[in-house]
């Protein structure tokens, strides 16, 4: 544990920071994972509901530099693709 006062004040802030980006990075997950598995059941409709809840999750994260902005662009064009696979063979 840290002894200077300055040390443990930037121990609980890292620990909050930590807290609040660990709740984004679970969205984008959950967002994703729901809107990858519409896919793999052929369920467009659904996966282009939730297309825009998993967009919102991401660009959230790439705001408050949870995400790098390359590395948000590359999850959406993933996204995006997959959705364009499943409504090309529908």
């Amino acid at each position: 544990m840290p002894i200077i006062k300055s040390a443990k004040k930037r121990v609980r802030q890292s620990e909050k920071r930590q807290a609040r980006n660990y709740n984004v990075r679970t969205a984008i997950r959950k967002t994703t994972r729901t809107v990858l598995d519409a896919c793999a059941k052929g369920d467009s409709a659904k996966a282009g509901k939730e297309l825009s809840k998993a967009y919102k999750a991401i660009d959230t994260a790439a705001k408050k530099h949870v995400l790098p902005k390359n590395t948000a662009a590359r999850r959406k064009s993933l996204l995006a693709r997959r959705i364009g696979e499943i409504s090309k063979k529908a």
